[in-house]
């Protein structure tokens, strides 16, 4: 079934954390991670497994550049700042495939907050240059950064699944979005308005993950319409 979660459900668990010296908030949103650990073994590289936090990163601080073993997606919802060369702002989409080096998140003196996506379990950040011996030696390195400043294709539906579009609905739309079995999970967020879901309204920071095996999600917007993103996570080969 999907998973859905409003972002007023979480906002219990924002605690304070720290990585690698770097302070920041962290809000988890879906499934566990290395500061809400899983209360059973976590599955292995290749099985699905939705992943969704907040970071709010202190003002002028950086994450130095670092690896996951897992694919990902992360959305800026606040601040600005640098990824890598990129200026980013409120809402760019940064995707990294699994094992590719990125970064660093470089904050502004207004700092910045973003969505990390994942659709795998990761147990947390492999900083470089140290970690650089954990890469492996055959690997497939890719990352896109797609400014997300008005509705519409922000990453092209590749032939392995990969894909991020921005959708700006009216009242009661439905997006048009790509089948689920055409990659390998999708996460819908919510940026503004509200999204209708199983009986309940899903407001801005809402996150819902539908896996490859199910149907189209169902869902459209409130009656005040919604400012939605979808992003699709690429079928994927097992390193």
């Amino acid at each position: 079934m999907p998973v859905a979660v409003s972002a007023e459900a979480v906002r219990t668990t924002r605690t304070r954390a720290e990585s690698n010296g770097v302070p920041f908030w962290h809000t988890t949103i879906i499934g566990a991670n290395r500061y809400r650990p899983p209360a059973e073994p976590p599955p292995g590289p290749g099985a699905l497994y939705p992943m969704a936090f907040l970071v709010e990163q202190d003002p002028e601080t950086t994450v130095q550049a670092h690896f996951h073993q897992a694919d990902q997606f992360q959305v800026i919802v606040g601040g600005d700042g640098t990824l890598g060369t990129h200026a980013v702002r409120p809402y760019a989409v940064h995707f990294t495939a699994a094992w590719s080096p990125y970064g660093p998140i470089r904050a502004s003196a207004s700092g910045i907050s973003y969505l990390t996506l994942r659709n795998g379990w990761d147990p947390g950040a492999r900083y470089m240059p140290g970690a650089r011996a954990e890469l492996p030696r055959q690997r497939r390195y890719r990352e896109t950064v797609a400014d997300a400043a008005a509705a519409g294709t922000l990453i092209p539906l590749g032939a392995d699944g990969l894909g991020a579009w921005r959708f700006a609905l009216g009242a009661d739309d439905t997006p048009e979005a790509p089948k689920p079995a055409s990659g390998f999970g999708q996460f819908w967020v919510v940026l503004e308005g509200a999204l209708a879901h199983a009986g309940e309204s899903f407001g801005p920071g809402s996150c819902l993950f539908v896996g490859p095996d199910e149907p189209p999600l169902p869902a459209r917007a409130g009656a005040s319409g919604a400012d939605l993103l979808v992003l699709q996570f690429p079928r994927r080969s097992v390193h």
